[in-house]
């Protein structure tokens, strides 16, 4: 049985990127790695919409979150963290660690941070550092407003922090366009790669932040990854393997077009969602976003148990809740190398694997609701 992979991470990787996975590996200082590590950095940048410096860091997305706090933030500081869910209880994590004074502005899940919490948050401690924020939290599905953030921010001292790690390249994100200050995330999301890197966008007002900052972190210290890209290298060992694939994907990506993919994206995720509606269940997050379907598990089925009869059966493997949320929401990732296709399959087996179970599905309503959307009637 073929293996169907639609969690939020890792995600399936085009056959020419996989490629380059196979090929030997070469010398990680040689002009030719440099060569590639600089290639791949500028179509890096047209993914973040930024003509600011993007740093690529060894790392999973996380590394990179720990590399833009210990960055720019000094103990006792304050930061307003805006949590909606499990990404940005890891913010809270990385913050805690740097012993950097949090001002929570939390929602339940499956609800969005609103502008107006921010703005409030703002007014009311105006002596910020910064703020942190997560584009898609892909533990409830929810999608936030980063352009209102952005605007919010920019009127402040304080420099906006973003987790993008599950967004870019499946959201519309304009990093510089919406004043985000510093933009992570990782390889195994949109951009379609195995995990192993972590990517760093930095604008001028928050590098200024970083210089006046004290070194908090060796490997992590943003400041030498600057000064090794200015000569198309990285301070430490990279994984170089991973960089001359993620310049097959990232091709990918730009022979597409950015808006063109988010176009694509939102197809899908409007498809997906008239599908989860036809079928009778209801999406979890409020605010939905454009990289993964969150559904509510229905009242008298087992969550856990019916993705395991969905994997075994018929080969497709989504994503369970996480923590507090295992069992009660499934999560159905359409990002990166997915096509609607692929995505009208699971459809189609979750109604099977429902309708074994007993709960009630007219067979093929939901791939039905699904084509419909798509074709935009």
């Amino acid at each position: 049985m073929k293996a169907r992979l639609f969690t939020p991470g890792p995600t399936p990787v085009p056959e020419e990127t996989l490629l380059e996975l196979a090929k030997p590996v070469t010398y990680h200082r040689s002009a030719e790695a440099k060569a590639i590590l600089a290639e791949m950095t500028e179509d890096l940048k047209y993914v973040f919409q930024t003509t600011n410096t993007v740093l690529t860091i060894t790392s999973s997305g996380t590394g990179g979150m720990d590399a833009a706090v210990s960055s720019s933030l000094a103990a006792g500081e304050k930061a307003i963290l805006l949590t909606a869910g499990r990404w940005g209880e890891r913010w809270r994590g990385v913050l805690k660690a740097y012993g950097i004074n949090i001002v929570a502005v939390e929602v339940p899940y499956g609800k969005a941070v609103t502008p107006e919490m921010l703005d409030a948050a703002l007014k009311a401690n105006p002596d910020a550092k910064a703020v942190l924020a997560t584009l898609s939290e892909t533990s409830t599905g929810v999608g936030h407003d980063l352009e209102a953030f952005g605007k919010l921010v920019a009127k402040t001292d304080a420099i906006l922090i973003v987790d993008a790690i599950s967004g870019l390249g499946a959201m519309e994100c304009h990093t510089d366009k919406w004043n985000l200050d510093i933009v992570v995330t990782g390889s195994q999301k949109a951009l379609m790669l195995p995990p192993g890197l972590a990517f760093v966008s930095v604008n001028e007002k928050a590098w200024k932040k970083i210089d006046a900052n004290p070194v908090r972190n060796f490997y992590l210290d943003l400041r030498r990854y600057r000064k090794s890209i200015a000569e198309s290298d990285t301070p430490f060992t990279p994984a170089n393997t991973l960089i001359k694939a993620q310049r097959a994907s990232l091709k990918r990506i730009r022979a597409e077009g950015i808006e063109n993919l988010w176009a694509r994206h939102a197809k899908m995720a409007t498809a997906a969602r008239a599908a989860v509606k036809a079928m009778g269940l209801e999406l979890f997050a409020e605010r939905p976003n454009n990289g993964l379907t969150v559904i509510t598990v229905p009242a008298g089925v087992d969550g856990s148990a019916t993705l395991k009869a969905m994997e075994k059966k018929y080969g497709f493997k989504l994503a369970d809740g996480q923590d507090n949320m295992k069992g009660k929401i499934w999560r159905l990732s359409h990002m990166g190398y997915t096509d609607a296709f692929e995505v009208l399959g699971a459809f189609a087996a979750l109604e099977l694997v429902l309708a074994e179970s007993g709960f009630k599905v007219e067979p093929g309503v939901g791939v039905a609701a699904f084509q419909k959307a798509f074709a935009g009637k």
